[in-house]
């Protein structure tokens, strides 16, 4: 079943209960989403850090997380570092006029089905995951908001290996 209908909450805690918790150097588990060019699996980044930002059209600290998202796509993009915001919404036209009010200059990609979600453990929105070039989870992080972007882009640094901001 997609997400569609689902309540928020009920889809969030379908997520959670379908994998276990995705611990900090374990392997990433494959994608199951759909890109620009078709679906996307986590062999095309091999060799680059990957930022997985999960997102939905309802979610308010998505709508804040995604001018910070641009500026870190700016920053850090020549350090190798990709971001990918995989999009949650059943319905894709949702997630379109979401982006037509707050653009990503990074890459968009949509499982309306759960199932990237659900394998990596989602229990809110936003929740991010950093994954390394060898396909490990480097970091993980839940939700956003603006006073902890400081700390999180810090914490990014330190796994890109960039020390301090």
């Amino acid at each position: 079943m997609g997400l569609g209908g689902l309540g928020a909450g009920a889809a969030l805690a379908s997520f959670g209960r379908a994998a276990q918790a995705l611990g900090v150097g374990q392997p990433a588990p494959e994608l199951s989403a759909e890109g620009p060019q078709g679906p996307l699996r986590l062999a095309q980044f091999r060799g680059q850090f990957v930022y997985l930002d999960f997102w939905a059209s309802w979610c308010g600290p998505c709508r804040q997380s995604f001018p910070w998202l641009n500026v870190m796509h700016e920053r850090y993009a020549a350090q190798n570092l990709r971001i990918l915001a995989i999009n949650v919404d059943q319905r894709r036209e949702d997630a379109q006029r979401f982006l037509a009010r707050h653009p990503a200059n990074f890459l968009v990609a949509y499982d309306n089905e759960g199932q990237t979600p659900r394998a990596y453990a989602v229990k809110t929105m936003p929740s991010s995951v950093l994954i390394d070039g060898q396909g490990r989870v480097l970091m993980r992080h839940q939700g956003f908001r603006e006073e902890e972007a400081p700390a999180l882009e810090a914490e990014l640094r330190r796994a890109l290996g960039l020390g301090r901001s």
